[in-house]
Parts: C-alpha cells; structure tokens; sequence
C-alpha cells in the first residue's frame, strides 16, 4: 500500500517556499522599518531614555511573535532548499509561532485597533504587516502544509508557556521602569495592561490574562485539529497499485 501524491504537490511546494521567504523578508522590514522610525521620533524629541525605548520596544509581544515567525519561517526554508526532513520541534515551533501570530492578530485587530501604542510614532505599512499579513500569511501556510506537521495535543500545553512567561514578565516589570521614564510612573506595552486603568486594579488585569491565554489556547488546538483532520484525511488517500519510476515525480519535494 502506497500513498499517491498529488500531481501539484511539487508546485504547491514551490509556492510554500517562495512565500515562507516573502513573509520572512516582509516582517524583518517592518520590524526594522518601525524601529528606524521609533528612533527617529525619539532622536528628534530629544529623548534621554533611547536605550530603554529601544528595551521597551522589543517588549511588544506582537514583535516578540513576528520574529519567531521570520525565524521558523527561514528555517523551513532553508531545511526546503536542503531537502532535509523536519524533526518535530521544528514542527512545534511552527505551530507555537502561528499559534502566537493568529493570536495577536485578533487580538489587536478586536481590543487594541484604534488605541495608540507607545512606539513613539507608528508607520502604518509596518503595522499592517505585523499584525494583519503576517498573521494570515501564518495562517494560510499553516493550512497548506497542515498535513505535513507532525503535533500532537500535549504540545498544546507548550504553546501556552511563553505568552504566560510575557504576560508575567510585562506585569512584573511594568512598574518597575517608571524611575527611568520620566513621563509617566509606569510603562506598559498595551494599555489594557494597565492595572491604573481598573477599579480593581490587578484582579481586572488578571482576568484579562486569562482570557489572552485562552485565546492563544484556542488558536493552537483549532491548528492541531486542523493539522491531524489534514493528516488523517491524508493516510486514508492509498492506492494499491504498484509505485512505478514516474511516480518519484510526483512526490512533494519536502519543501512542505
């Protein structure tokens, strides 16, 4: 018994690799673009506390996300390019940094549109890749290639651990940088953050955590399902006849 692959698998995998590098490419830009112009505002305004900024600016976890993105996204690939196969804590990684990246998506595109971030000034093609495209870029890689990743549940519980790690490492340091920043006597990525914004303070900010943390629950357990459906659909795809030399050719050509 022998799986048969899909005549457009070779060029599926092609478009899965040029757009992996276009994502890549897209998101070191805005990355690097929305600092250069952060910057620039605190240059101009003659801004002592730059190197804090620039501390505070990796802090957004939208940055954070993106970048694990841009990583994962090079190392499939590079792995692609070598034909190499993928061990499963690239595929975990993978399914943490879409996962990460959905999640910000709704996030910010249902609490946080509109509210203006401290970036200093935002340049808005930048914050269109980060949370609009890159997440959907995310999203539609993880659904072409959703077969070939090899999760299971329990890596549910690892797509929690880091957002949880941010949430306590933003809560904790948040008044912890006030006698640096002059402005104001605390600093937070978000302003939903902010336990002064609450009347009960923390126990707001608290209950908001745990509703951020569901959210990127959910986002990784509706990839795995879609991941495992795509995988069990796929063993049920065997033929029994014979594998002759042409059909080598149609094999996906791990770039998947």
């Amino acid at each position: 018994m022998s799986t048969v692959a899909p005549k457009h698998a070779p060029l599926l995998s092609r478009a899965l690799l040029i757009g992996r590098i276009a994502l890549a490419a897209a998101i070191a830009a805005a990355v690097l673009g929305q600092l250069s112009t952060s910057l620039q505002f605190w240059t101009l305004r003659g801004d002592p506390d730059i190197p804090l900024h620039v501390i505070n600016f990796f802090s957004f976890f939208a940055i954070q996300a993106n970048l694990l993105a841009m990583v994962t996204l090079a190392l499939l690939a590079v792995r692609a390019l070598r034909r190499a196969p993928l061990g499963r804590a690239i595929h975990v990684l993978a399914l943490c940094a879409t996962a990460y990246l959905v999640a910000t998506g709704i996030v910010y595109n249902t609490v946080l549109l509109g509210v203006e971030l401290p970036l200093g000034a935002t340049l808005g093609w930048s914050n269109v890749v980060l949370v609009l495209i890159a997440p959907l870029g995310m999203l539609i890689d993880w659904l072409l290639s959703a077969r070939e990743r090899a999760v299971r549940w329990p890596d549910l519980a690892i797509v929690t651990i880091y957002p949880l790690l941010w949430l306590t490492y933003t809560l904790v340091r948040g008044p912890l940088v006030s006698f640096q920043t002059g402005a104001r006597d605390h600093w937070y990525p978000a302003p939903v953050l902010d336990p002064a914004g609450y009347e009960n303070g923390y126990g707001s900010v608290m209950l908001l955590t745990l509703a951020i943390a569901a959210t990127f629950a959910i986002a990784g357990a509706v990839l795995i399902t879609v991941s495992r459906a795509a995988s069990s659909a796929r063993a049920h795809t065997v033929t029994t006849e014979p594998r002759g030399r042409g059909d080598r050719e149609l094999e996906p050509e791990g770039l998947a």
